[in-house]
């Protein structure tokens, strides 16, 4: 899910020059840009690939290598200026998703969602919204402006977390997505239509 508060690139990581003198220790966040930028980059999966209309295959093995999948799940998202991201859309069917709607701002806002499902929602909200594996093309979706969720970390440890709004709605894009079902799916038949028109053009022209 991308993060529509922005539209500009991120920056590329400057180069580190040598110190003749001693520096400073590295602020946090320095310490969080460098541990980045030796993330594994994935390219995001566009409409049209399979796996992002299939359901995925439930995680029953935890512990390092997961928690690097998700690291670089994070790294990617950033890199496509996205507040969501599920297995799928870097090619892998697993059922495992990582959120963070203040888009990279906020180290403690980072969520990661292995195995989960929405055990209650509340209300409605009708908001726009976009997807990664869609570039340039949004929508009205009609979301649940609260939910919880149930899920395990990247250790396998079970928790449950409620979400509000934007983050309600990223948990159900990010949940969808595990599902197989992408955004558009929320749309009217026509509006639908007219995307996929659109797309496959694109395609066509060897611009998608």
């Amino acid at each position: 899910m991308p993060d529509k508060s922005t539209t500009s690139k991120p920056a590329a990581p400057k180069p580190v020059t040598p110190a003749a003198e001693p520096q400073e220790p590295q602020t946090a966040a320095a310490a969080t840009e460098t541990l980045s930028a030796l993330r594994k980059i994935y390219p995001i999966v566009k409409y049209g690939d399979p796996i992002l209309e299939k359901s995925t295959l439930a995680v029953k093995e935890f512990g390092a290598e997961l928690e690097q999948l998700t690291e670089d799940m994070f790294a990617s998202m950033y890199a496509a200026q996205g507040v969501g991201l599920a297995a799928p859309q870097i090619g892998m069917s697993l059922r495992v998703a990582v959120v963070d709607v203040t888009a990279g701002k906020n180290p403690e806002a980072k969520i990661v969602l292995v195995n989960p499902e929405v055990i209650h929602y509340e209300g409605e909200k009708r908001e726009e919204e976009g997807c990664l594996s869609i570039p340039g093309f949004r929508g009205y979706v009609v979301r649940p402006q609260f939910v919880t969720v149930k899920a395990q970390n990247a250790k396998g440890e079970p928790f449950e977390i409620r979400g509000e709004d934007l983050l309600a709605r990223a948990f159900c894009h990010e949940i969808d997505h595990l599902n197989g079902i992408l955004f558009i799916q929320h749309l009217s038949m026509l509006k639908r239509d007219l995307i996929k028109r659109k797309i496959k053009k694109m395609r066509k022209l060897g611009e998608w």
